[in-house]
């Protein structure tokens, strides 16, 4: 018989010893389609599984479980839902029709139907009594596993493999928790090993299900049917037990939270239970434990990539070319902390909380005590936290009453981090590593335990910061040393577009060279914004702002109009790992939100000068935070463009050295129209070269009346420690009071040549001493100025040519001959090249 192209198998029933004793779990998507059980059968056929596989174990048809819980609940509440009922049994019996026919297709129907009528009785029983006991909800559960498990092998016999369904309740023995039942190990093992010597046949067995020792029908709990399989194995001395799901094994993090989790090839029994315990969610913890009493290794794969290899579970693990294994987390849970003077030296307090919890039936997930004896938390689920609180309160109402201890406190919506791996023992620098990937990013812990074996550290964090912290501490640990940085930008014009142009070129060098990835996942300009947590291309942006037009974004973009309260709040919204903040515009309403910003733990660089150059209570505000908090605010280009002069009065100040005077030309404008005011042109002629080349702004008045360069004085004296306002610095005006007057950029050109004469004047009277005129700001002794002046032979400020910009340096150690910092400090490309490279400055500092 050919089916689909594949070969009769032969007969899987004749083993070849305990060697070759293989049992195979497949869960509900992998039974939940008849594309999924085509692939089930392929399985069990190929080369590596034919002649080897025991048992198979199957869940209930993917969604089956959820349905029959609403059914359930429904029912309880006097309403039995005929038609989802009708629903659940037309699609076991959709899945039938597509591999059976004639008389076998007539009695697996017939199967389907008697099953579907069971329930229905079920249901209604529970319909008339209104009431759903634990019992009654574990047997309504059951269906789902023992239909597919019966229509498979159903299926698997029609197609020439003899299998057999076989109900496991009566072989799995367990305690009488219904939901979540412990299962008896020797007697369960000794029912099975009866069981199969008696049917050689290939067995379909249900998971999930088992029975008391009244007989009734019991569940495993969570992950039940991994379990179920885990007991066979066990009970059979299986050679592995193979978990069969939709993903390619364990990943190093939840992909859906770490787009750059992959597949970990092998890990230990300790380090799956580990990472299982706090939220892995393709492996559960109970699975674990059979197979680890028995040496038996567990391989989870994939169903729908069968080459894939999987992961492998077992003692003899590779240790694996990282420090951890893993990163996992379990969200939503609550922590309960007791306090207070009265616990320090209290023998058996303890022992007198725990108990207390374990009467109610509170299982703690996390404990963590501070060495003082002083406050001890304990982890439980969110639903157990209100319980939980009220037993502590009334097992030490005494103490509390007489003030020796707090009453519970109670913190919810929180979440547990594990990084989890058997290298961590021993090894130095774990800790330090993922605690500084949470805190760079911001990301409070409120609690932190790790075991005496040192192969786990769990922290508590908001449950908010969840993939933050996976994402954080997973680059850390497993991109070889890529820092990606998630950048918002906004002003995309001269600067900013410059900017984008310069991350487009420079894109596949950071990353091959340097290890940096420069994630454009925000852009504003001044009437659009658009977004992308996957990333945006640099050199699209400007055309899809421009035009609204989104098809040319990439999928996942988000264009919107631009407000800027909107464009934080979705910043803060993605809550993505080492996110930056980067603004090109002038815009004194985007400097007003730095401190908002920074105050998210999203580090800021820019070049505007409004944030520095404001009020001095702002810019104390701003650096402090940044500076106490370890938040990059990073601002280089505010002065001089691409020129490293607050960098270098940054490192002065930190090496001891005391800044005594700046001398200083700012303005690129004024340097070039006072470096080539030589008598070969006007005044106003170089004006208008000046405003030709792009050197001023498109009214040169915004350059000439001198507020840029003393914005950039005051930024250096705050900068050398001085407390100035910016009405405090003293500005001789260049440009006489009439130029001001004038009404439009041609009426302040027809008043400047007026002033031709004044000014050919006063160049000529510097000239006859040997002296050229400059534009110079000066900052000494707790004051800032800025003077037109004549300059000697030898004065440095001479040097300058075309728009230079030059810092003179005067310090203690600098006094003899002064530290003179001197190029181009205007133009876009370096003052887009100085903010790019403070934005990889943020990259450096995540190592």
């Amino acid at each position: 018989m050919i089916f689909y192209g594949m070969p009769v198998f032969e007969n899987i029933a004749v083993f070849q010893g305990d060697l070759f004793m293989v049992v195979l779990k497949f869960g509900g998507t992998s039974v939940g389609s008849p594309e999924a059980i085509r692939k089930l059968i392929g399985i069990l056929g190929d080369s590596e599984h034919a002649g080897k596989v025991r048992v198979v174990v199957v869940s209930a048809l993917s969604g089956v479980t959820d349905s029959l819980i609403g059914l359930a609940r429904q029912a309880a509440e006097g309403e039995v839902a005929r038609a989802a009922l009708k629903t659940l049994e037309e699609r076991h019996r959709k899945i039938s029709h597509a591999f059976l026919a004639g008389t076998e297709r007539q009695e697996t129907d017939a199967a389907i139907k008697a099953s579907f009528a069971e329930l229905s009785r079920t249901l209604d029983g529970i319909g008339i009594l209104r009431e759903l006991s634990p019992r009654s909800f574990d047997y309504v559960m059951s269906f789902g596993e023992r239909l597919s498990a019966a229509l498979l092998a159903h299926i698997c016999t029609a197609q020439g493999v003899q299998a057999e369904y076989l109900d496991a309740r009566p072989l799995v023995l367990t305690d009488g928790n219904y939901g979540s039942a412990r299962y008896q190990g020797d007697e369960s093992y000794s029912r099975i090993r009866s069981y199969l010597k008696k049917h050689p046949a290939l067995q379909i067995a249900t998971g999930f299900i088992g029975s008391n020792a009244e007989g009734h029908t019991t569940t495993l709990g969570r992950g039940g049917s991994d379990l179920s399989a885990a007991i066979f194995g066990a009970a059979m001395g299986a050679k592995c037990v193979e978990i069969w799901t939709d993903v390619d094994g364990i990943l190093t993090a939840d992909p859906k939270l770490v787009k750059t989790a992959f597949k970990i090839d092998s890990l230990s029994y300790n380090e799956a239970m580990e990472l299982s315990h706090f939220g892995a969610k393709v492996l559960h913890p109970p699975t674990v434990r059979p197979a680890l009493e028995k040496g038996i290794p567990i391989v989870i794969r994939n169903t729908f990539n069968p080459p894939g290899g999987g992961t492998r579970i077992a003692d003899d693990a590779d240790p694996g070319n990282y420090p951890i294994r893993g990163i996992s987390s379990m969200g939503n849970v609550t922590l309960v902390r007791v306090q207070g003077s009265g616990m320090v030296g209290m023998t058996g307090f303890s022992a007198r909380l725990f108990g207390a919890l374990a009467r109610k039936g509170i299982s703690i997930i996390l404990i963590t005590q501070a060495s003082s004896e002083y406050s001890i938390c304990v982890v439980v689920a969110p639903q157990d936290g209100p319980l939980a609180a009220a037993v502590i309160g009334e097992e030490f109402e005494r103490e509390i009453a007489s003030g020796a201890i707090e009453a519970p406190a109670v913190m919810e919506d929180l979440a547990i981090i594990a990084v989890v791996g058997s290298n961590m023992e021993h090894t130095t620098g774990i800790s330090g590593k993922v605690f500084h990937a949470l805190g760079r990013n911001g990301i409070n812990v409120v609690a932190i335990a790790q075991g005496s074996s040192e192969i786990n550290i769990s922290a508590v964090i908001g449950a908010q910061d969840v993939a933050k912290a996976l994402n954080a501490i997973h680059e850390a640990f497993f991109l070889a040393g890529v820092r990606t940085v998630n950048l918002f930008l906004i002003g995309i014009g001269n600067i900013g577009g410059t900017l984008l142009d310069q991350i487009t070129s420079h894109k596949e060098t950071l990353a091959d060279q340097y290890k940096i990835r420069i994630n454009l996942v925000g852009v504003a300009n001044s009437s659009r914004m658009i977004f992308n947590p996957a990333g945006l291309e640099p050199k699209k942006i400007r055309g899809v702002l421009s035009s609204g037009d989104i098809k040319q974004g990439s999928a996942g973009t988000e264009l919107l109009p631009l407000t800027l309260p909107e464009f934080i709040r979705k910043m803060k919204s993605f809550n993505l790992p080492t996110t930056a903040f980067c603004d090109c515009t002038a815009n004194p309403d985007v400097a007003a939100v730095y401190a908002e910003i920074l105050q998210a733990a999203i580090p800021v660089v820019t070049p505007n000068k409004r944030a520095n150059s404001g009020s001095l209570d702002y810019y104390k505000t701003i650096t402090g935070y940044s500076r106490d908090r370890g938040i990059p605010y990073l601002y280089e280009t505010t002065v001089c463009a691409g020129l490293p002069v607050i960098s270098v009065l940054r490192d002065l100040a930190l090496s001891g050295d005391k800044v005594r005077r700046i001398e200083a030309v700012l303005s690129g404008t004024l340097s070039f129209i006072f470096n080539n005011f030589d008598g070969s042109k006007t005044f106003s002629a170089l004006v208008r070269e000046a405003k030709a080349k792009g050197y001023t702004e498109p009214d040169p008045r915004d350059d000439l009346n001198a507020m840029d360069a003393a914005r950039k004085a005051l930024i250096l004296a705050r900068e050398c420690g001085m407390s100035l306002e910016f009405p405090a610095v003293a500005i001789e005006p260049i440009l006489p009071p009439s130029c001001f007057k004038a009404n439009g950029v041609e009426a302040f050109f027809t008043e400047l040549e007026k002033a031709d004469a004044d000014f050919e004047k006063r160049r000529l009277e510097a000239a006859k001493e040997g002296k050229v005129l400059r534009y110079v700001s000066i900052i000494e002794e707790g004051s800032a100025r800025l003077s037109l002046r004549a300059e000697s032979p030898g004065s440095p400020f001479l040097s300058l040519v075309d728009s230079d910009n030059i810092v003179v340096i005067t310090t203690d150690r600098y006094s003899k001959l002064p530290m003179v910092i001197k190029g181009p400090g205007a133009g876009a490309q370096v003052t887009a090249g100085g903010v790019f490279a403070d934005i990889l400055r943020i990259a450096r500092t995540l190592v």
